[in-house]
């Protein structure tokens, strides 16, 4: 029998949100942080259009969406990678710059496709205490070793919600060892509106050894499966060696571009977004759950642990009226529920059906 490499099978599946509701009626999906506004007109236009080419394979650089990356970022579009989600970039940042041995540092409550990228490539994984669900730099840079990597920062975090300021990132960056790849995971960036936030632009510009990754998911194309990463040259060369030929599909590509365009359709997710992550938070907190500060397009909240009220029978005390939200167990948080901001009666709808399950 083909023996697996060493820790593959350690790896527990990544499993994503719910998306079924056996029996409901309607069947209203907040478990996946998918905008509940659908994708850009523009969008949907330029993939339509992209039927009658079919037949012919993708750019295989996708030079055309990395143009118009730089473009709206300004940018230098030959640093630019583009993959199948940013997932992709990650598992081929593992692929490039891990062997059995090193060592990957991450929070306790990271995106879990952290550490399936590390025990994949056969390397060990620090995990790094949060303070108050929030990743700690202090914490991070005391698991630093000539060992180390590449550390993984999601800012802000799935499925906390929380960030870090730009300030905290670049005292994360100037403490590690210099042979250490910084990947700052920005899925969630086009949702935060601090002041002291920022997206890690600035640290690549700056640095040889930072990579941001990005996502269009968030913004409407999450079907298409497209996310981008902002590298220095010599590591762009080198996730490029090994990218698979033709990973971005031509409408995936031309549907981008469009998006990227659109730009009022995002400020109108933001918007919206802005203003019912707020009224949750509130109407949430009233019930009695505790909410995690988020400046992301979902809120995490906690129930208590009594036997009848916990995060377990919420969920499915929901999902039997067609409300799907995510359970976070396997991040290490049985007692929360994360909820993806929906449309207004979507969002009051869960409102109302937790106050019926709290009172019952």
């Amino acid at each position: 029998m083909p023996t697996p490499r060493p820790g593959i099978e350690t790896i527990d599946p990544y499993k994503p949100g719910r998306a079924e509701a056996p029996g409901a009626n309607r069947v209203v999906k907040l478990s996946s942080n998918e905008t509940p506004l659908g994708p850009s007109p523009k969008a949907m236009t330029a993939y339509q259009e992209a039927a009658s080419s079919l037949h012919l394979y993708p750019e295989g650089t996708s030079a055309a969406l990395r143009d118009a990356i730089a473009y709206r970022y300004g940018l230098n579009a030959d640093r630019i990678i583009c993959g199948a989600g940013s997932d992709e970039i990650l598992h081929l940042i593992a692929q490039a710059y891990l062997n059995e041995g090193d060592e990957v540092i991450y929070s306790e409550h990271g995106f879990l496709v952290y550490p399936i990228v590390t025990k994949a490539a056969c390397a060990t994984a620090k995990v790094a205490k949060e303070e108050n669900l929030t990743t700690s730099v202090d914490n991070m840079l005391a698991l630093a070793s000539d060992k180390t990597k590449i550390v993984f920062v999601a800012n802000p975090n799935n499925p906390t919600g929380t960030y870090l300021p730009g300030e905290e990132l670049r005292r994360l960056r100037a403490g590690l060892p210099s042979h250490t790849l910084l990947v700052i995971d920005a899925a969630y960036a086009e949702y935060v509106k601090r002041n002291d936030y920022e997206t890690g632009i600035e640290l690549v510009s700056m640095s040889d050894n930072v990579i941001m990754t990005r996502t269009f998911s968030k913004i409407g194309l999450a079907a298409l499966r497209l996310g981008w990463a902002y590298c220095p040259s010599e590591v762009c060369d080198i996730l490029n060696r090994i990218r698979p030929p033709f990973n971005i599909s031509v409408p995936a590509q031309l549907a981008g571009v469009a998006a990227l365009v659109d730009r009022a359709h995002t400020e109108a997710m933001v918007a919206h977004n802005e203003k019912w992550r707020a009224w949750l938070t509130e109407q949430l907190g009233a019930l009695g759950l505790p909410v995690t500060p988020s400046v992301g397009n979902f809120v995490l909240f906690e129930f208590p642990t009594t036997p009848g009220k916990t995060a377990v029978e919420a969920e499915a005390y929901l999902a039997k009226r067609g409300l799907l939200l995510r359970a976070v167990t396997n991040y290490g948080l049985p007692n929360h529920l994360r909820m993806t901001v929906g449309l207004e009666q979507d969002n009051k709808d869960v409102v109302d059906a937790l106050e019926e399950f709290l009172k019952a």
